[in-house]
């Protein structure tokens, strides 16, 4: 697992996790470090989704272009090596994340030593497939805009969950369909109520 992060804040959870573990040699300190990749999703009974202000989230824009809030939704990049050309990520359900988190929990409680867990599906998206994703679960098409790649952007972020299926019996369990689901729900929900 490659930890050589193309931006400052890609380097910054490197440091923290450096920073744990060189508390942990001189003091005993033990920590569970965990390594989300794309959080998407929302709660299935509508009490809490991803907000942002301003929004930088791919499936939150997206979805407001669906909602008529954006006009379009931006595709930085369509040349990069990838099977459309678009750059490629793992989203897991927050849910999934909640999972992990009272695995991981548990694992310490026990008396586990310091471990870090990378958390996601194992499973990538182009933007390219998180549209389509995205106009499945709305039924409304979505227009597109293509930009130029944005500096320090990845052009493949996947996680390898190897290590939390063996060491935290845990495995994600809510797939694309799930989170943009979930997600469209949320935020319909809170376009109706007028926020």
């Amino acid at each position: 697992h490659p930890q050589a992060p193309l931006n400052p804040y890609g380097r910054t959870k490197l440091m923290v996790e450096q920073a744990l573990a060189d508390y942990g040699r001189y003091v005993g300190f033990r920590s569970t470090v965990l390594r989300y990749f794309n959080a998407a999703g929302a709660d299935p009974e509508g009490r809490i989704g991803e907000w942002h202000e301003p929004e930088t989230h791919a499936i939150p824009l997206a979805i407001q272009v669906a909602l008529g809030q954006r006009s379009h939704f931006t595709i930085f990049g369509d040349d990069y090596d990838t099977r459309d050309g678009t750059a490629v990520r793992d989203y897991v359900h927050v849910l999934d994340l909640a999972d992990a988190h009272v695995a991981a929990l548990r694992r310490l409680l026990g008396g586990a030593q310091s471990a870090s867990y990378n958390l996601g599906t194992g499973h990538g998206t182009t933007v390219k497939e998180l549209i389509a994703g995205v106009e499945r679960a709305t039924g409304r098409p979505l227009p597109v805009q293509m930009a130029a790649r944005r500096p320090g952007d990845a052009p493949i972020l996947v996680g390898d969950n190897a290590k939390a299926r063996a060491e935290l019996g845990w495995t994600p369990s809510r797939d694309l369909d799930v989170i943009l689901g979930s997600a469209w729900r949320w935020h319909q929900a809170q376009a109706d109520a007028g926020r």
